[in-house]
């Protein structure tokens, strides 16, 4: 009989498909074991009033807990969506230039594959959920968490010189409730989502900064205001690029001591993965030609002198000429504003062949 995996690696993993729907809607089949549903879209930015909330709680595909979750705190679905809309962003730039360009395009059999890009999916979008909670509370658009409460920082103080620190420490405490306790599992594959949906959180924590400012008269440092501040989550999406470029293939060996299974790396290194690598269990289709996993590169735009041949895969590209408008001759005018010029360029554009 199939292993079930674990509340968190479901959750996420339907999470790394509705960051990828390319439409205004999101689908939030977040426990794994809902049928498809549809968000109206288009999101606002601005917090629900009312009982606005307790709608958006109910249209989501969440469990009974994470419902009541949802519904005591008014910020938390548009939390959820910030998310969405941050993982997708980040997730469709740093592969743009990928042969696999983060778009499913109706193609959700890749994530039920362990491919490096599945593992990355994990990451970003636990990274993402966590990064837009940590946030939310900075905000004031979550009202069960305020600013970071590191020692040594008044939240009087903060909310004053408006230097309130981002809540890593609730975010990452209520994400863990939200997704639920479970035992580890000894299925291969939840083991290697888990650690895939860790690596993500682990990205965030670590652009966590101390940021301080002086006051005082004429600009001493009589007083200073220290607090928590998250890097942008375009650095953390750059460092889990990283971490995808350099995944480790892994494969399960049991634990001679306790006789558990654990994650192992390639035989010929001899060591188990660190907690900060991204893992996946079989390698990925070329995503060349179209398939049940890629809508394949042809059509693709490319850059004809560094990224054309790799992700054409050796189809050769096609040259057209277009027209482009752009700001030239720009002069600066007194006083404060800027008069520029329009002009039309002519310039090349490649795409790759369909064959």
């Amino acid at each position: 009989m199939r292993s079930r995996l674990p509340g968190t690696a479901c959750l996420l993993r339907t999470i790394g498909l509705c960051i990828l729907l390319s439409n205004t809607a999101a689908y939030f089949g977040l426990t794994g074991r809902e049928p498809l549903v549809l968000l109206p879209g288009p999101f606002s930015n601005e917090a629900p009033s009312g009982k606005a909330h307790l709608k958006q709680c109910e249209q989501m595909s969440l469990t009974r807990r994470q419902k009541r979750m949802c519904r005591r705190e008014p910020g938390l679905a548009e939390t959820l969506r910030e998310s969405v809309r941050l993982g997708q962003l980040e997730c469709r730039y740093q592969f743009r230039n990928e042969r696999w360009n983060c778009t499913l395009d109706g193609r959700g059999s890749l994530l039920k594959r362990a491919f490096k890009e599945t593992a990355f999916l994990l990451a970003v979008s636990s990274a993402a959920l966590t990064h837009a909670l940590a946030k939310a509370c900075s905000s004031g658009r979550m009202e069960r968490c305020t600013c970071d409460d590191s020692p040594g920082i008044q939240h009087r103080e903060a909310w004053q010189w408006g230097v309130c620190g981002d809540n890593l420490k609730y975010s990452t405490k209520f994400l863990k409730k939200f997704l639920g306790q479970k035992r580890v599992s000894k299925d291969l594959r939840a083991q290697v989502d888990a650690h895939n949906i860790n690596v993500g959180i682990r990205a965030v924590k670590s652009g966590l900064k101390t940021t301080c400012k002086c006051h005082g008269v004429s600009g001493s440092c009589a007083v200073r205001t220290c607090w928590k501040q998250l890097s942008p989550f375009h650095d953390t999406g750059r460092l889990l690029k990283y971490r995808y470029d350099n995944a480790v293939r892994v494969l399960s060996v049991t634990n001679t001591a306790t006789g558990e299974t654990e994650l192992a790396g390639p035989r010929r290194h001899g060591q188990s993965p660190r907690n900060t690598d991204l893992v996946y269990l079989e390698d990925s289709p070329s995503f060349c030609r179209p398939s049940r996993y890629s809508p394949g590169t042809g059509g693709r735009s490319c850059t004809k002198d560094t990224s054309c041949q790799s992700l054409c895969c050796g189809r050769g590209y096609n040259t057209a000429m277009r027209l482009t408008s752009l700001s030239c001759h720009c002069q600066v005018r007194w006083c404060c504003h800027v008069e520029c010029q329009t002009c039309v360029r002519e310039e090349e554009v490649y795409t790759c062949k369909n064959a």
